[in-house]
C-alpha cells in the first residue's frame, strides 16, 4: 500500500504529460511509497491520448489515470484524484512543470518529521517575477484582511496533508481555484501551516490556467473574490 498519493490535475497539457510522467517515472523508482494519480480533467486537446500511450510505456503501475468526462473546475478534478488516492497522507500539484514533483517528497520529509496530522505543507515560490509577486501579494492581502488570517503564497505548491484532515474539511470544499484557500483556512483554524522552498520555473507549453495573461488573471480575481465574500458568510453564518 502506498504511504504517500500524489493528485495532479491535467486539464489540456498534451505537450506537458511526456516530461512530467518522466520525472515522476524516476522520482517513484526511487521512491517506491509512491502513488501518483494523474487527473485527466476534462481535456479538450490529446491528453486523454498521451496519458494512455505514456504510461503504457511504464513497468509499474504506481502512476494511474484519473478520467474526469466534462471539466467541472480545477477543484473539482483534484477531489476527485483524492477520492481514489489510497494512501495515509495526500498531496496535490501542477502538471505544468514549473514547480519540481520532487518538491512533494520534500514536503512530505518535512511532515514526517512532526507528529501532527493537522499540520499542512505547502510550498513558497522562489525567483518569480516582479509582476506576479506583486499580484500574489495583492491577492492575499485581501483574503487575510476578510477572513482574519495569515495565509501566503496561496496557490504556490505543493500542498501536503494527512487523510485525516482532508477527511474533515472535505464538506463543502469548492470546485474551482478556491480549493487551496480553502484547504489554507482551514489549516490555519484546525491545525499547522508550515512551508518549503520551491523554485518557481516557466512554463514549457500552453498558458497557466489560474492567472498566465492579465485577462486570465482578472477572470481569477473575480471568481476569488465572488467565493471569499460567500465563504465569509458561511463562516459567520455557522458561527465560526
Amino acid at each position: 500500500m502506498p504511504e504517500l498519493s500524489i493528485i495532479v490535475p491535467c486539464y489540456n497539457e498534451e505537450k506537458n504529460l511526456p516530461q512530467i510522467i518522466k520525472v515522476f517515472d524516476a522520482l517513484v523508482r526511487n521512491v517506491p511509497a509512491l502513488e501518483v494519480l494523474l487527473v485527466n480533467n476534462g481535456s479538450t486537446d490529446q491528453s486523454a491520448y498521451v496519458l494512455e500511450q505514456e504510461l503504457n510505456r511504464l513497468p509499474h503501475q504506481q502512476i494511474k489515470q484519473v478520467t474526469v468526462p466534462v471539466n467541472k473546475g480545477y477543484g473539482y478534478g483534484i477531489l476527485q484524484g483524492l477520492k481514489q488516492a489510497t494512501g495515509n497522507v495526500l498531496a496535490w500539484t501542477h502538471a505544468d512543470g514549473q514547480t519540481d514533483p520532487a518538491d512533494v517528497v520534500r514536503a512530505w520529509e518535512q511532515y514526517k518529521e512532526h507528529s501532527d496530522t493537522m499540520l499542512v505543507v505547502k510550498g513558497k515560490r522562489k525567483n518569480r517575477s516582479f509582476g506576479a509577486a506583486f499580484f500574489t501579494w495583492g491577492m492575499q492581502w485581501f483574503t487575510n484582511m476578510l477572513l482574519g488570517t495569515r495565509l501566503s503564497d496561496i496557490n504556490a505548491q505543493p500542498k501536503l496533508f494527512s487523510r485525516k484532515f482532508y477527511e474533515l474539511v472535505e464538506p463543502n470544499a469548492p470546485n474551482d481555484f478556491s480549493l487551496d484557500v480553502y484547504l489554507l483556512y482551514h489549516a490555519y483554524k484546525r491545525g499547522t501551516i508550515t512551508s518549503i522552498p520551491v523554485t518557481f520555473k516557466k512554463r514549457m507549453f500552453g498558458e497557466a490556467k489560474g492567472g498566465g495573461s492579465f485577462s486570465t488573471r482578472i477572470k481569477l480575481v473575480k471568481r476569488t473574490f465572488r467565493y471569499l465574500f460567500s465563504l465569509r458568510k458561511q463562516l459567520k453564518t455557522a458561527g465560526k
